[in-house]
């Protein structure tokens, strides 16, 4: 497949890493030519420095013949023009555009990126994005990364073992001996800073980051098993009220329980246009860091605290002085994985990642065929990939433990019917189960060999 990916920054770098280890065809454009050389020096891609939405700059690119274009540049009307010159004038048929603003987002406004108008097949929101994986963390207070699989049915959690852990210098085998009636597998540990896929005689210690897939339902008995509990969050405070503080504010206020939320927004007009568009959520135009700001919010007696402002370095600062002050729980925005390590020493609980969450979208919308759901875990160290099996697949009838998955993989839940079950190695997996594989990202093209999804993209 032949992709163009514009703009070479922290995004379309990862989306070029991803797709060039799968021996894509990935060229990258940027208008930064010292970004593009990063891109050609690390990765088996071809590299144009030049304005993405230049006809003669797409042309030098490849795009006559591109099956793809990805525009993730910083600007929104760039991505826009270059979904439209890349359609108008060279026909490629998949183009997937990254639009910030929340304006070009209004529902009543879709017509207008329909193919007689911006003929852009994907528009993918950075900050609805990250608004959502917010919400899924304090969804999962006790995990510090947790996503959603197999139409809600199974939850991915990431947790952090601590001394008390009940199953600590626990074979995994034996964990599934004991809790035989759990739906739930481990299937990622980070141990000093490595991830790695577990054997059934791998044991847990202390300081290990374990991901596991559980059954929705098995997620609160499978975190107390492992020693943690999941308290209700009812009051929450959020530092930075832009695009994805209130979103996640908007989506709390909308739900049926009661949740009281705070947000703590510097810039008085965007504090301002927060107070119009809440109902319910008390605004306070100041310093996320001011103590007596946080002290007026209540902090001490907030279940979390969610910093998203677009600093990072704010955002850790801010949450490392609620939890001084007395929160319970403090979720981190972060865009620097260099600065990640930090959350241990620092006291914070959770952290998200605005590139893993977009790339983790992007990916969603072109893995081929019957992928159904991609998540990148870590510094795309793994993915989660959730697919449907098909027919023709050389899985479909054999048994899991007959199926040569590579080494880094494992197969953490699969949906038969509507139902999601544990696997174990006699199970067959039939034509239209629904999968979900735990893969270290140098074995994802050998999984997607084994689904055959190619047969049927396009």
């Amino acid at each position: 497949m032949k992709v163009i990916i514009c703009g070479a920054g922290q995004v379309g770098w990862q989306i070029a890493r991803h797709l060039s280890g799968e021996m894509n065809d990935v060229t990258v454009v940027d208008n930064n030519p010292e970004l593009v050389r990063r891109a050609t020096d690390s990765l088996d891609v071809q590299g144009i420095a030049g304005n993405a939405s230049y006809p003669d700059v797409l042309d030098r690119a490849g795009a006559s013949d591109a099956d793809m274009i990805i525009a993730a540049t910083y600007s929104d009307e760039v991505n826009m023009v270059t979904c439209q010159v890349a359609h108008s004038v060279f026909s490629v048929q998949r183009k997937i555009a990254r639009l910030r603003a929340q304006n070009y987002l209004d529902p009543r406004y879709s017509d207008l990126y329909r193919r007689n108008h911006l003929p852009i097949d994907v528009v993918i929101s950075p900050e609805r994005e990250v608004a959502e994986a917010a919400l899924q963390r304090l969804s999962a207070p006790a995990a510090f990364d947790t996503e959603s699989f197999l139409e809600g049915r199974a939850q991915l959690l990431g947790i952090t073992i601590d001394d008390d852990c009940p199953v600590i210098n626990t074979p995994l085998r034996q964990l599934t001996d004991l809790f035989s009636t759990l739906r739930a597998i481990v299937v990622g540990i980070r141990r000093d800073g490595a991830l790695f896929a577990p054997s059934s005689g791998d044991q847990i210690f202390p300081g290990d980051e374990c991901y596991l897939i559980t059954h929705v339902r098995d997620a609160t008995r499978m975190l107390e098993i492992f020693g943690k509990t999941q308290a209700k969050q009812e009051r929450i405070v959020i530092i930075g009220g832009g695009n994805v503080g209130l979103g996640v504010a908007k989506a709390l206020e909308a739900r049926t329980e009661r949740v009281r939320v705070k947000i703590i927004e510097k810039d008085r007009e965007a504090a301002e246009r927060a107070a119009d568009a809440l109902d319910r959520t008390i605004v306070l135009n100041g310093d996320g860091l001011d103590s007596a700001l946080l002290e007026e919010a209540n902090i001490a007696s907030a279940d979390a605290v969610l910093a998203v402002t677009d600093d990072d370095k704010t955002n850790l600062l801010a949450s490392v002085r609620a939890k001084e002050m007395g929160c319970q729980m403090a979720i981190a925005l972060i865009n620097d994985p260099t600065l990640v390590p930090l959350m241990g020493p620092l006291d914070i609980d959770a952290y998200i990642n605005p590139r893993a969450t977009t790339v983790s979208s992007i990916l969603r919308h072109i893995r081929h065929g019957r992928v159904r759901g991609v998540y990148s875990i870590g510094d795309a160290e793994a993915e989660i990939i959730e697919a449907q099996v098909l027919g023709t697949s050389p899985i479909a009838g054999q048994k899991i433990k007959d199926v040569a998955f590579p080494e880094g993989t494992l197969v953490g839940a699969i949906m038969k019917e509507g139902e999601v079950v544990r696997p174990h190695g006699d199970m067959r997996v039939e034509e239209g189960d629904v999968i979900a594989i735990f893969a270290m990202t140098a074995d994802v093209p050998e999984v997607e060999r084994l689904l055959q999804v190619s047969i049927d993209f396009f």
